[in-house]
């Protein structure tokens, strides 16, 4: 268990110190921290609730010809397996690639906030800890999606979808965020709808489409029940409340303003969507984490009192403190992370 509160702790020193870096100073620092995570990701051994399903990918990748990887679902995590297995590598060079896309993306997105420590520190229990370290393909989606949110935020539409195209590659549920792109449009709606529609259009037919039956029957039928994604859906919608009601105190430009507006939206709307089916939502629901980072590495900016600012970073440290340990004390899979294991001889 120390390991993650060590994890924790390396923001919370960021967060509290007197010399707090701002967003763009230091950007070798950054990629630093960024690789001693993505080596914590990437080095676990047994680390997991799917540690044995990816290494099952592994040796079936390992058995397939490149035609075979390109054309199966999936096709991204699955040549990355791939690629692996041809130069003899293992399962702990697959999770290190997945490392180092989930923490470039994050870094990047990082560093865009006005207090990035904090937006590390938010994203450490839960994006990090259990997304990175348990969800392998996913978190490589949300790595390619934090980067397509850092291009919409600028208002580039089309680097946002092959970003997020990128990401469906390694999990379909990716191709979900493309509507957010006319959504979130701010200039030539009309364009960016277009734009919008036309990509998920594409990006459904190359890696949805065909698995909705599957998707529908596994999820919505079978009534699987995720265990905590009310929690989960909850912990977004928390941020998602209180950018609604503050998002005009914060400086934001109108793209930015727009896009978090619709992802707190989202938010809200999952929460009756996880009553229904709880497993489908809660998969969803991965991608609006960066909902989290970004509103609470900002809320301090609702007040120009600096001693009510500081109570409130104090505040979030507190609140995600709580979360880590309530998800290593009392989570139904929690053993499954526990304790966590450094492999040594790769």
């Amino acid at each position: 268990m120390l390991p993650y509160w060590i994890l924790f702790l390396i923001p919370a020193a960021g967060v509290l110190s007197q010399r707090r870096m701002t967003p763009g100073s230091r950007p070798a620092m950054w990629w630093l921290v960024g690789a001693l995570f993505a080596l914590a990701i990437g080095l676990r051994h047994q680390v997991g609730g799917d540690w044995g399903a990816y290494i099952g990918y592994l040796e079936r990748a390992a058995l397939m010809t490149l035609p075979e990887v390109l054309l199966h679902g999936d096709p991204g995590y699955y040549l990355l397996n791939w690629l692996v297995a041809q130069l003899g590598g293992n399962i702990y060079w697959v999770n290190l690639g997945c490392g180092a896309v989930v923490m470039t993306g994050l870094v990047a997105f990082l560093r865009r906030q006005p207090l990035p420590w904090l937006g590390l520190l938010v994203a450490v229990p839960y994006l990090i800890v259990v997304v990175a370290m348990g969800y392998s393909r996913q978190a490589v989606a949300l790595g390619f999606a934090l980067l397509g949110l850092v291009a919409l935020g600028d208002n580039r539409m089309r680097a946002f979808v092959i970003w997020v195209l990128i990401g469906a590659a390694f999990h379909k549920s990716a191709v979900l965020l493309l509507p957010v792109a006319g959504l979130a449009a701010s200039h030539s709606r009309v364009l960016s709808l277009f734009w919008a529609g036309a990509a998920s259009l594409i990006g459904g037919y190359l890696f949805l489409f065909d698995s909705v039956d599957q998707l529908w029957a596994n999820y919505v039928e079978a009534d699987y029940h995720s265990q905590g994604g009310l929690i989960r859906v909850l912990m977004n919608a928390v941020p998602a409340g209180l950018y609604l009601a503050f998002h005009k105190r914060l400086p934001l430009g109108e793209a930015e303003r727009r896009l978090w507006w619709w992802m707190s939206a989202f938010a809200i709307a999952c929460i009756p969507l996880v009553m229904m089916s709880s497993t489908a939502t809660d998969r969803v629901a991965l991608y609006l984490i960066p909902l989290q980072i970004f509103v609470f590495a900002r809320l301090h900016q609702i007040t120009e009192d600096r001693l009510l600012r500081a109570y409130i970073v104090i505040g979030i440290v507190g609140y995600y403190a709580a979360v880590q340990t309530v998800w290593l004390f009392f989570a139904t899979h929690a053993g499954a992370w526990l304790p966590y294991q450094l492999v040594w001889v790769m």
